[in-house]
């Protein structure tokens, strides 16, 4: 009904987050414009933190749809994977020929030299990873372990953790303050 009253196409408070109805003001704008700052720099692990339904998916979204060409985006969805699993989904979204036999360092051999020859060719990937408070200790450590891909100058795999408060309390915990000292830049 509002659909024809305001004489939109398509419905603007749908459950899924549509960059289509953005809205910038009360510091979204702000924070989408930092976050791809932040992005850009390519320096260490940078954090989105926001209770239920704050609009970090959709900061998500926008920051994937706002990203220059030369990246390559890596987005997953489901923290719920162990140390080797999420090596496997970072080989299936970038579509690498991984068996799925692989062990762990097959896959990280080939996930560096995938990362090597996009840097070689000046571009980018960056890996999303949303509800990350979900993820076990075991799992952080496996992204705190790929934040070391690296030439001796840059990073080769930019990566974005959003997750809800708990993601601040699980990064406290002693056991992966190593993970806590790679954030750059935290929102």
């Amino acid at each position: 009904m509002y659909q024809q009253f305001f004489g939109l196409n398509k419905a603007p408070f749908k459950i899924t987050p549509d960059p289509d109805f953005f809205f910038s003001g009360s510091n979204r704008g702000a924070v989408l414009e930092a976050l791809l700052y932040a992005v850009s720099r390519c320096e260490g692990i940078v954090k989105v933190v926001g209770e239920v339904g704050s609009g970090k998916t959709m900061l998500c979204r926008m920051l994937e749809h706002e990203l220059p060409a030369d990246c390559e985006i890596v987005y997953l969805a489901n923290p719920r994977l162990n140390p080797e699993e999420i090596l496997h989904a970072i080989a299936v979204e970038l579509e690498l020929a991984v068996p799925k036999v692989a062990s762990k360092v097959e896959v990280m051999r080939v996930l560096h030299r995938y990362l090597l020859d996009k840097h070689a060719h000046n571009k980018r990937v960056v890996m999303f990873v949303e509800e990350a408070q979900a993820m076990d200790i075991e799992t952080l450590e496996e992204i705190r372990m790929l934040s070391n891909l690296e030439t001796t100058q840059n990073k080769l795999l930019q990566i974005v953790l959003f997750g809800q408060p708990e993601l601040n309390d699980k990064l406290a915990i002693h056991e992966i303050r190593q993970l806590q000292e790679r954030i750059t830049y935290a929102f």
